[in-house]
């Protein structure tokens, strides 16, 4: 595995953090959050959209395991991954907006593409 950023919270918050931003990402197709955030969160989707793409029971498991929602495992593996079939990766997209008022952190939004 890589380096991971720790983004400023303890490893329990911060992985629980992740989850959360994964399924509402899978949920509504995009969010708006800071650009580390976003390219952490980046991975995980991308991990979890190929789980999808396998479509066997074993990597429903799996995503059940890292979403604990089943709605969003149940879009991701019926809606969301049959769109992404003749595609290799990159399933997302970061587009910048600027820094937030209050703290001057580069905002984005991250979306499915």
């Amino acid at each position: 595995m890589g380096k991971h950023r720790k983004l400023g919270r303890p490893t329990d918050q911060r992985v629980a953090m992740l989850r959360n931003m994964t399924a509402s990402l899978i949920d509504n197709g995009r969010i708006r959050t800071t650009e580390s955030r976003a390219k952490e969160v980046r991975q995980t989707v991308d991990k979890m959209i190929t789980l999808g793409k396998k479509g066997d029971l074993h990597s429903r498991r799996q995503a059940l395991a890292y979403i604990y929602d089943k709605d969003v495992v149940n879009k991701l593996f019926e809606d969301v991954a049959p769109k992404y079939e003749d595609r290799n990766g990159g399933y997302t997209r970061i587009l910048k907006l600027g820094p937030r008022r209050g703290d001057n952190a580069e905002m984005v939004i991250i979306e499915l593409v």
